[in-house]
């Protein structure tokens, strides 16, 4: 491997790192409100009293959970590849989701419209971080094999 190889790889490893955790850290943002106040939300979601507290919280706690992989990626995305791949598929699964679900939404719902449009604008921007690190994980690994 040559010098100038050596030099890049780390360089592409911290920016895959620095959107990783990016991406980690907001999504942990948005769940742990979910989690311990979640009656800061139920209104958004067109719930109410203790089922809309629970649903809240339930989607918090799978938020959470989802995070699992982004944790592995962010560790060492080189050795930790795949994770980086997962994240990227939870992504765009939630992106993808999120947007045939607001399509199945009347438009006299505007509040929970809302509610989910930041949603996808949330899962885009971290699908585009996440796609950036992934492609930055891929060229290093390249780099390695030469």
């Amino acid at each position: 491997m040559n010098n100038a190889s050596q030099s890049a790889k780390p360089k592409g490893i911290m920016w895959a790192r620095g959107f990783i955790a990016l991406v980690l850290v907001s999504n942990l943002a948005a769940a742990i409100p979910f989690v311990f106040r979640p009656e800061r939300f139920v209104g958004a979601f067109e719930l109410a009293g203790v089922p809309g507290r629970a649903a809240v919280m339930g989607v918090g706690l799978l938020f959470v959970m989802w995070q699992v992989p982004y944790a592995f990626a962010l560790a060492h995305p080189g050795r930790h590849w795949i994770s980086v791949v997962e994240a990227v598929l939870m992504q765009l699964i939630g992106l993808g989701g999120e947007t045939w679900l607001l399509s199945r939404i009347p438009l006299e719902h505007a509040n929970l419209r809302g509610s989910i449009l930041r949603f996808i604008l949330f899962d885009a921007l971290g699908a585009l971080c996440l796609l950036a690190a992934l492609g930055l994980v891929l060229a290093s690994r390249r780099s390695e094999e030469r």
